[in-house]
This record gives structure tokens, sequence and C-alpha cells, in this order.
């Protein structure tokens, strides 16, 4: 399962120069969008510390006008907290010590770490930054990067204790129609919930739900990044198999919307963001600021391969990039890695905690002593140049946020960004 091309495995580094933004117009449209519904919540505050709690909790009023009281941003849902823990981006190319490991005992690949970082939850969740397939790759698509990955990939994460995974990123179908076939069929055969892939857009945007504590959980995942010219044969339509893809919000915002009226906790995975970038590139706030308005109580994602700041949009919690967490990418600063550990009772976020790590030899080492303290200080420093806080402020989702339209459908013009 070696990557395609290049032969060698290459630092993210190398492909810095090869970017290119053609979202300029775009961009406002949806930011102006966003920005007539509601004024834009957060701010930008100094560093704080390790963990902290949501804000105070408010009693259960009347329900709102729709009927609906989980479409109150104050709803508590009707059971106990239930703890989440996200990773970022695994991958197990051959040749690098995951890869090895995989091959040798994929419910061992992800060793004692990971199940360390992610201890303690009631669910956890990580991107596979990988076509999933029987270990071949039978159309390699034209792309800089061709990432796959066995069905043994599974056994490695439930021996790690992952819960599920998304595949909605750009690598999903590197091995093309044939290569996502596989994945939905393994998927299928394991009963292992890969999110973000389906035979057409209603089952690629068809959120995991569960019941936990009594409290009704919805997870639904999506990419906003596509290779340009992929776009079209990637993305999953009303007939076409594919990705679900965020480009155009109108399906991702109406899966949101629809996951509000049935669960107490409503959660987003996203692919997002610009390679090597530690900063929300010009269409990740928008995007998080219009999901959240639609009803996400989390919103966390992956792609840059660094670690971005996290914190508070209104009273939702948004992680703008959880870097690598299992990845062959061992040098700064691609080997900062971590598990975001979030505890929810309903819609009121009780407590976040970041648990620093740094990869060694392609896996997380957990930090602890003065290195866990600088690695804290760091990931709080980068929350510096987001629209989210370090604390909750009122909410930017409403009765009337969470029913409406999308903005105006928005499609991106793409980079040629294939990382």
């Amino acid at each position: 399962m070696p990557p395609l091309r290049p032969p060698g495995l290459t630092s993210r580094r190398v492909k810095r120069n090869r970017r290119f933004w053609g979202a300029g117009l775009v961009v406002l449209a949806l930011a102006l969008a966003v920005a007539l519904a509601v004024g834009r919540g957060g701010g930008h505050p100094s560093a704080a510390g390790q963990s902290h709690g949501g804000a105070g909790r408010h009693h259960k009023g009347p329900p709102p006008p729709a009927g609906n009281p989980r479409l109150d941003p104050d709803w508590e849902g009707d059971g106990q907290a239930v703890t989440f823990a996200f990773g970022g981006d695994v991958h197990f190319p051959a040749g690098t010590n995951l890869g090895d490991r995989l091959a040798a005992d994929p419910s061992d690949a992800l060793g004692p770490t990971v199940p360390a970082l992610l201890s303690g939850v009631d669910l956890s969740m990580v991107n596979l930054e990988s076509a999933l397939t029987d270990g071949t790759c039978p159309d390699p698509q034209d792309k800089q990067y061709v990432f796959y990955a066995p069905a043994s990939a599974i056994s490695a994460f439930k021996g790690a204790g992952v819960t599920l995974i998304t595949e909605a990123n750009n690598h999903g179908e590197d091995c093309g129609p044939a290569g996502l076939q596989t994945a939905i069929a393994t998927r299928a055969q394991t009963g292992y919930t890969v999110l973000g892939i389906g035979q057409n857009a209603a089952q690629a945007f068809t959120p995991y739900t569960t019941v936990i504590h009594g409290q009704h959980i919805a997870i639904i995942a999506a990419t906003q990044v596509i290779d340009s010219d992929l776009q079209t044969a990637w993305t999953a339509t009303a007939t076409q198999p594919g990705l679900a893809s965020a480009y155009d919000v109108t399906d991702l915002v109406a899966a949101v919307e629809a996951a509000r009226q049935t669960a107490d906790t409503v959660i987003v995975y996203l692919h997002w963001g610009t390679e090597l970038d530690a900063c929300p590139n010009p269409l990740q706030e928008p995007l998080a600021q219009a999901l959240v308005q639609a009803g996400a109580d989390i919103v966390v994602g992956t792609h840059a391969h660094v670690l971005l700041g996290g914190g508070y949009l209104g009273s939702a919690y948004v992680d703008y990039g959880l870097g690598n967490f299992a990845f062959y990418d061992n040098s700064p600063p691609e080997n900062a890695s971590g598990s975001l550990v979030i505890s929810a009772t309903g819609r009121h976020i009780d407590q976040v905690t970041w648990r620093p790590a740094v990869i060694v030899d392609d896996l997380p080492q957990p930090l602890s002593g003065e290195a866990a303290t600088a690695a804290l200080a760091a990931w709080n420093q980068a929350r510096a140049c987001t629209n989210v806080s370090v604390t909750p402020g009122a909410s930017v989702a409403s009765v009337r946020t969470e029913t409406s339209p999308a903005p105006p459908a928005t499609v991106q013009a793409l980079s040629t960004d294939s990382g």
C-alpha cells in the first residue's frame, strides 16, 4: 500500500508553494450572507490553562417557538454528560513504522499511546487520511499524493478504542470509484462506522447517531478540500457515489439542521484549512459560523497537518485544526499532536481539555511536565488568530437560523492542494 507518488515520503513543506487561491469573491459572498444573519461571535483572547468549563447552567425554560426544545441553544437534553475525544489525521503508509505495525499486527498497530490519549471518554473519532481498499489501488488518481490503506486499518482503530472514523477528505477517493466501492463494502462487512462516503449525497451526509447516557448524539463529516480537477468526479450527488463535500454549503447545512431536530448534541467533523497554515483560511470561519447557526454544537476538523486554534463561537465549540494524530511527519511543526476532549450535556459545553502529545516514530506520545506546559501554551496561543474565544458567549444560533435555508449556495474555486 505504498503512496504511488512520489516514491519517497516527503514532508508537507515541499508543497507550500504549489497552492493558489481562487476563492476571493466566494468568500466575500459567504461571509456577507453569514454576517447578515448574525453578528460574528467570539474574540481574540490570551492564552488559558489546559481545561476550561462552559457557561453557567441555564434553567430549561418553555420550548422555543418551533415547539422543539432541541432548537433551544440552552437545551441540556434528557440525560447525563457525554465525553468525546477527537484526534486528527491517521495514515499507515508502507515503509514507515505505522505501516509496518499494521502489517505485523493490525489490532496493536496504534500502540498503547493512542488509547491513552483517548482514554476515559464515551466516544472517540479520528480522520483516516487514506482511501480504504483491499490493499491495492485499482484506479490511482492523477494527483501528487495517492494514499490508501487495507481493510485491516479498521482492526487498528478498533484495537485502539476509536469509535468511528471519517473518510471525507482529499484522499478518500484516491483509488477511484472502484476503491470507493471497496470502502463502502468494507464498512458494510465490518459494521464499523466510516462517515463522509456513500453511494449518493444522502448516504454521504447521513450522520452517525447513538444514544449515550440518555443523550442523543449525531455526528456528520464532510470535506472542504478536494483537488480542483477531481471535485466533480469525487463529490457525491443525488445519483453519483462519492464524498460529502462542503464546497457547496447547502447539503451540509441541511444535514446539520435535520440532525438538530432529533439530536441533543450535534457534531460536525470537517476536512478544511490550508496545509501548514496555523491560522484559519478565509473559508473556514464563515463555514464555522454557518454550521453553528444551523445548530452544530461542536465543530472540529483537520487537514493542515499542524495545530490550529480552538475555542468558543458563541456557546458552541470550534477547533480549526487538530493536526496530525498518528502520521509519518516526525519533525516540527507537523509532529505536534494531541487529543481534544470535550464534555457536553446536550448543547451545553461542560469542559474542554487539550491533551498534548508529540509524534515520535509516527505515533503520538503524551506529554507531561514542562513539555506539556509549553505545548498547552502554544495550543492556546494559536487561538489568537481566530474568531473563537477561550470562554463561551451568547449563542449565535436561534430557532430562526436553525430552521432557515443555508446562505446562498456557494461553491469554492478550488486550489491545487493535494496533501
